[in-house]
């Protein structure tokens, strides 16, 4: 039976069933899906259940022209509000993950020094965006959670957060360059 077919047989009689073996079809695609975005097995999983759900309560009353493209664009969607309500952005973190630490003595004690001197230049950044940078890196915790517990507004956080790493990158940068 095609999905057109099923969709009429859901939207003429009102049962679930139909709606149900048309979703059984996609359940492996929009897994996939999920678990490209989220990479997380619990993640996807809940996703796939977000959108069946979202797919019965708020199917369109108009044609649908393509179902599979309609519930793979629904299942993007939540995926990437997903990942947008996460408390941190990955990639704000990435230049303060420094690289895995190795058995070659020579690179640990580049990594101890990379540590101190972040340490160091840390604490001659502003006081605002100390704590602004500790919290948010150090801690993990969110803009809200900064907010909630410095009293900084959330346009204040996010411009002592960057400032922050801004200013400490630079004096990380200055320091590489004086070394050598």
């Amino acid at each position: 039976m095609t999905d057109e077919a099923l969709l009429q047989y859901y939207r003429s009689s009102g049962d679930n069933h139909w709606l149900g073996v048309l979703l059984q079809r996609y359940t492996l695609l929009l897994l996939g899906v999920a678990m490209k975005y989220l990479k997380d097995k619990e993640l996807a999983q809940d996703a796939v259940q977000y959108v069946f759900l979202r797919s019965l309560t708020h199917l369109p009353d108009g044609e649908i022209q393509n179902f599979k493209g309609w519930l793979y664009v629904l299942m993007r969607n939540h995926c990437l509000q997903q990942l947008r309500n996460k408390t941190y952005p990955k990639d704000e973190t990435a230049f303060l993950h420094l690289a895995d630490a190795t058995t070659d003595k020579g690179e640990l004690e580049r990594h101890d020094y990379t540590l101190e001197q972040m340490s160091e230049e840390l604490n001659k950044l502003e006081t605002e965006q100390r704590e602004c940078i500790i919290l948010f890196y150090l801690k993990k915790k969110s803009y809200q959670d900064i907010m909630d517990e410095t009293g900084f507004s959330f346009v204040q956080v996010k411009s002592y957060i960057q400032n922050g790493k801004r200013n400490l990158k630079l004096a990380l940068q200055r320091k590489l360059d004086d070394k050598q």
